[in-house]
């Protein structure tokens, strides 16, 4: 049988297409992840040009993919901001949002996670599974998202299919069922063999892979195809109870009876079906687009949205239907340089209606607000709609008050459904206007950045006077000063990175906090003891209220653990945030007349001060995980250079024909790391981005240094 590229026409003709509405379980919201460089812009710019989004394929190292719009994603050839188009396939809505790899850019993954269905996770058949894709499989499974895998560059020297399977196992702890066998590998890599339908798939090159032909099992190939098939069948009835009974009995599955057990097993994350291909060379695309549509949910496979009332805390559902309250999250802000320079807010839609013009209710803010254009994204351009319903990923204009992570809903049947996780960002720069013209923009500027990026965070520094901007990485702030400059005209000189140390405590200890002023006619009374004691790492800051009899009125304990709060966040040893402690308030006292809110809070401040100078402070210094690829002749030398930047290897294993070498290392010796490797092995050794692991702590004569650098 013969695929061609007239077979597509209807699938070419998108713009007949958008007029036409989808039933819910004719939704597909997906997304493309995966580690740096694995290919995930380029597979999702051929899905684009085999539904007909695109008539010419757009390629990422000639700055020419649509979903890589960004200048600075064209010149360096990577994407860094998530970006979200619509495609039809097989009478399916896709909404695809392709994310970043660099794990300086792991908030748009998060957040991409957050509203997805299902998720295509990539993997370079040489690399197999390197440390971001951890990173992404463990998001994903944050948000319980059902997940494909694709093994692609199986064109690549050293493209090795059954390693990359293995290392699901014993890295991702996942359970990889396979549907597909690669049809020749390297070189010789011509297309797969599709273990449901037991036939061979064979693309041809003159088309750029729309014309692929369907052929019997090569005689040399039957035998592992067989196997693979059997065992397919036995993995899937593991977690079917029809397609057991069927197994147990002898019998064999029809081709439809098996695909919707693989469904099932898909959607309940119980198996991880893998597809193999090469997305550069234009195989295996369309087959893998048949296999979001066979096996990944709609939006009627995955359980109901849960939230809370606002004021009750009541937990409530909603389900996936056009005819419940309306319901949507805010999961991305972006700056719309078309609308007089608002913002875009990109939802996701779980329940109900939503049309152009009308009034949607901010759960979060406690705020009514006009939708004034309602539109279908493709990466940065964009469709009018005059409606949108449940399932559906579109944008909105014309909200002002919104954040990443907000609710939006119907007035009268209010919900808040639960945001996302942020991760704290690690390093740090100082930043000052260049001239008189760009101090005026640059506060306005700076705001409207940290809204579209919640890892991006901007403080003042009281006793220098400088403006800090702290983000996940060093890529990660150079893009934003960059972006400062190009899109909001505003120059800029920067300090050198700063690591984000913060502070903790190691012991229990007790303080009061007194604060009496007295000015004549009223004066200013407040007064508390608090207790402090350590907790785990990643826990934060813990209010505890333990106060009994009155002896503290009920109105003033939120002005305490304000107090508490903010002064935790200056720190007391360096500065530095104070983190990982719980505060236990259990005494104090009023005055009838004097006590206000704003002398307890300083009182709360006071009293943490003093408790934390008694609770053997100690600094914490972010960890990074750090892998490098090195060639055998040079991995003294690297070993070298690692162990004099503190860094403990924590394993060493082969791969192809390099040494790989994982560490842990503190991000404040690591900087100039790829310049020092790249020297010490003559430009061979390569270094993946470093992914944050944890706080651990500072060494005593560092941190003393650190300390007195920070008081000198």
């Amino acid at each position: 049988m013969l695929i061609t590229a007239g077979n597509l026409i209807e699938a070419m003709a998108e713009d007949k297409v958008q007029a036409k509405h989808y039933s819910l379980d004719k939704i597909r919201n997906i997304g493309i992840a995966a580690h740096i460089d694995a290919g995930k812009t380029t597979t999702t710019e051929r899905i684009l040009y085999y539904t007909g989004k695109t008539h010419k394929i757009g390629e990422v190292h000639e700055g020419t993919a649509v979903m890589d719009w960004m200048e600075q994603e064209q010149e360096r050839g990577i994407t860094i901001t998530s970006a979200a188009t619509t495609a039809f396939w097989k009478d399916c809505r896709v909404n695809i949002i392709d994310t970043p790899g660099h794990v300086d850019f792991t908030i748009e993954v998060e957040r991409s996670m957050r509203v997805l269905d299902g998720a295509i996770c990539l993997f370079g058949a040489v690399e197999g599974v390197e440390p971001q894709s951890e990173t992404v499989w463990r998001q994903a499974d944050r948000y319980h998202v059902p997940r494909m895998a694709f093994i692609n560059k199986m064109d690549r020297v050293g493209a090795d299919f059954d390693s990359c399977v293995q290392q699901f196992k014993d890295r991702l702890g996942a359970n990889p069922v396979l549907l597909q066998l690669p049809l020749g590998k390297e070189d010789s890599f011509k297309g797969v063999i599709d273990l449901i339908e037991m036939n061979a798939k064979v693309f041809k090159d003159e088309t750029l892979g729309a014309e692929f032909e369907t052929i019997d099992i090569p005689a040399a190939d039957q035998g592992r195809a067989k196997k693979a098939h059997d065992l397919l069948i036995e993995q899937v009835s593991e977690h079917d109870d029809k397609l057991m009974h069927k197994f147990v009995e002898g019998e064999k599955p029809t081709i439809e009876e098996l695909k919707a057990g693989v469904r099932r097993a898909t959607n309940a994350i119980k198996i991880l079906p893998v597809f193999c291909g090469a997305a550069y060379k234009n195989k295996g695309i369309q087959q893998l687009l048949d296999g979001v549509v066979d096996f990944l949910p709609s939006p009627v496979d995955v359980p109901a949205i849960k939230g809370k009332k606002p004021r009750t805390s009541e937990v409530v559902e909603r389900h996936p239907s056009e005819s419940e309250p309306f319901s949507a999250l805010v999961f991305k802000i972006a700056s719309d340089r078309f609308a007089g320079g608002g913002n875009i807010a990109y939802i996701r839609i779980y329940s109900g209606m939503l049309k152009s013009g009308s009034y949607v209710y901010n759960t979060s803010k406690g705020k009514k607000e006009r939708v004034s254009r309602l539109l279908l994204m493709h990466a940065n351009k964009r469709e009018e709609l005059q409606e949108a319903g449940a399932g559906n990923i579109v944008a909105l204009v014309g909200l002002k008050d919104l954040k990443t992570g907000d609710t939006l809903c119907d007035e009268s049947h209010e919900i808040e459904l639960e945001s996302l996780f942020i991760p704290d960002p690690v390093i740090s720069l100082a930043i000052e206007p260049k001239t008189k013209a760009d101090r005026d923009k640059l506060s306005q500027t700076l705001q409207r950045m940290g809204q579209e990026d919640p890892t991006f965070r901007i403080k003042s520094n009281e006793e220098t006077g400088q403006t800090i901007i702290s983000g996940m990485g060093e890529l990660h702030l150079e893009v934003i000063v960059d972006r400062m400059f190009r899109e909001y005209g505003v120059q800029t000189n920067v300090g050198k990175p700063q690591v984000a140390y913060k502070e903790t405590i190691q012991a229990v200890a007790k303080a009061e906090g007194k604060y009496i002023r007295q000015t004549g006619g009223h004066g200013q009374y407040g007064h508390c003891y608090i207790e402090v004691s350590p907790l785990e790492r990643g826990k934060g800051v813990e209010f505890v209220n333990k106060i009994a009899g009155g002896t503290i009125p009920r109105e003033y304990i939120p002005a305490i653990e304000e107090g508490i709060r903010e002064a935790s966040q200056n720190g007391v040893l360096a500065g530095y945030p104070l983190v990982d402690f719980q505060a236990t308030l259990y005494d104090g006292s009023y005055h009838d007349v004097d006590s206000s809110e704003m002398a307890f809070k300083i009182a709360g401040s006071m009293a943490l001060k003093d408790a934390a100078k008694r609770a053997k402070l100690i600094l914490l210094e972010p960890i990074m995980t750090v892998e490098v690829s090195v060639p055998e002749e040079s991995m003294g030398s690297i070993i070298g250079d690692l162990n004099s930047r503190r860094c403990i290897i924590q394993e060493m294993t082969t791969r192809g024909a390099v040494k790989v070498v994982k560490a842990l290392a503190p991000l404040s010796e690591m900087f100039g790391f790829a310049n020092a490797i790249r020297s010490l092995s003559q430009g061979r050794a390569v270094p993946s981005p470093m992914e944050f692991h944890s706080y651990k702590e500072v060494p005593t004569n560092i941190a003393r240094a650190i300390v007195e650098g920070e008081h000198r």
